[in-house]
């Protein structure tokens, strides 16, 4: 037999998950994501560091915060269904 639960503080952790996910980090990320892009604008930032920026730095951070913030929508879309399926399996405690 295979134990199936979902307390309360199972329930409160994945809503906060979920919050966290949408609402505040994921901003967050994104608010990065634009601010580096708007540095990436030679017509806006230039030289030789910021040539550097653009071409080397730039580019693999821009990568990281759009996994982060793929990963962080996964994590809350798994969590909210893998708790749905263990109550649906009578796994209320």
């Amino acid at each position: 037999m295979t134990r199936v639960l979902s307390t309360d503080q199972a329930r409160a952790s994945i809503d906060r998950i979920r919050s966290l996910a949408n609402d505040q980090l994921t901003s967050d990320l994104s608010a990065l994501q634009a601010e580096g892009s708007t540095l990436s604008d030679p017509n806006i930032w230039d030289g030789l560091e910021a040539a550097r920026f653009r071409g080397d730095t730039w580019p693999s951070v821009d990568r990281a915060l759009k996994q982060a913030v793929s990963a962080l929508q996964s994590l809350q879309q798994q969590a909210q269904s893998i708790n749905q399926n263990i109550m649906a399996a009578g796994g209320n405690a």
